[in-house]
């Protein structure tokens, strides 16, 4: 259980924080650099949910919207697995952790809005609806994250469910934003050239 008391302690006046396991870090490690970047992911896909959370009962807004609340809880997961370090011969279950099952719902989602779709015939330039729009935001965020996490990985250990997760969610909000306009009907192709 989770339990704020307070939000302003100035523990990081001198630019530290703490980890999940209380060791205190600075603020500009890899760490907490792909922690912040999952952070601003799930603060963006907020504001997705402003668009799809108005959707009618069983309309894609609405089962997007459904889609979006399973990921936001789990950009949670994916923040508190990144929040304690790996530790050497950890046993499973000792720390809350991203896990297969998370990313095989995303390949079921993705599959299924996939199979909706025509398909490609140019690259998709971000738009065409206010949710796709915001669907490619997201998307563009969470292969931020990815780098972030990738990095992170260069400099300590971290589950490789992680990289997995973000890698996944990524191609999500991709497909996602294809789906959301009108399941590509009004999606706005790139033109090569057209502009020279």
């Amino acid at each position: 259980m989770v339990r704020l008391d307070r939000i302003t302690t100035r523990g990081g006046d001198a630019g530290q924080t703490s980890l999940g396991d209380g060791t205190r870090v600075g603020k500009a490690t890899a760490r907490i650099a792909a922690m912040g970047k999952v952070d601003e992911l799930n603060a963006a896909i907020g504001l997705l949910r402003l668009v799809t959370g108005a959707g009618e009962a069983g309309s894609d807004l609405a089962r997007a919207d459904a889609m979006l609340a399973a990921i936001q809880n789990d950009l949670f997961d994916l923040g508190a697995d990144l929040c304690v370090p790996v530790a050497e011969g950890e046993a499973p279950g000792a720390a809350l952790r991203i896990v297969p099952a998370q990313l095989l719902r995303l390949e079921q989602e993705i599959g299924e809005m996939n199979a909706e779709l025509p398909a490609l015939r140019s690259f998709v330039l971000p738009g065409g609806s206010p949710a796709s729009a915001w669907a490619h935001h997201a998307r563009t965020i969470a292969r931020g994250a990815e780098r972030a996490t990738v990095a992170l990985a260069s400099a300590e250990a971290r589950n490789p469910d992680a990289v997995r997760y973000l890698n996944r969610l990524s191609d999500h909000l991709f497909v996602l934003g294809r789906w959301l306009n009108g399941r590509g009907a009004s999606e706005v192709l790139w033109k090569p050239g057209a502009t020279r």
